[in-house]
């Protein structure tokens, strides 16, 4: 009987792994996994951020472009609970981002308050790039062409539209683009 109990229960278990793999597919662009800016651990991005409306930024802390943090972070704050996440990449692909991580994060969290995700810093343009802006770059047709760059990508994980560095969080077409993103959401 114990056998049989354990032999349901590990099968129920392996069913629900096999939905939550089902419901995001090998070639999806969140199918990718990548360690926090602050504290490490890794995040699934499938079980962390599908079904949301996700604004993708490659970052830079000592970029003239930097004070978009606080902007991003309104955005997120004003858009979170309707289904928006913002992710941060921090990048010194345009060389203006600090080698040691504890000084971008401190840039981040205590000089503008971020609260929304941030990630390990990578490279998001070229060869190098992590698989999730390979990815942004391949179906978009865009590398970041500087830090602060801009992927509104929607609830499918496909992208919606990009965004030069100069397009401000609270440029309004932008944030009617992000507004009509989360209307699909039907909340």
């Amino acid at each position: 009987m114990k056998a049989l109990f354990a032999l349901t229960f590990l099968s129920g278990l392996l069913g629900q792994a096999t939905a939550q793999a089902a419901e995001c597919p090998p070639a999806a662009l969140l199918d990718y996994e990548m360690k926090a800016l602050r504290g490490g651990q890794t995040i699934n991005f499938c079980e962390a951020y599908q079904g949301k409306v996700i604004l993708a930024v490659n970052t830079a802390s000592q970029c003239g472009f930097t004070p978009q943090f606080k902007g991003l972070e309104a955005l997120y704050q004003k858009y979170r609970d309707k289904g928006l996440v913002v992710l941060g990449f921090p990048s010194n692909d345009f060389w203006q981002e600090h080698s040691d991580p504890d000084k971008t994060a401190e840039v981040c969290y205590l000089n503008y308050g971020v609260s929304f995700p941030m990630f390990s810093k990578s490279s998001v343009k070229g060869k190098d790039a992590n698989a999730f802006f390979r990815n942004l770059a391949q179906q978009s047709g865009q590398s970041p062409k500087w830090n602060f760059f801009k992927y509104l990508i929607d609830p499918q994980g496909q992208v919606i539209k990009v965004y030069a560095s100069t397009t401000s969080p609270d440029d309004p077409d932008f944030v009617r683009d992000v507004e009509n993103a989360l209307a699909t959401l039907g909340g």
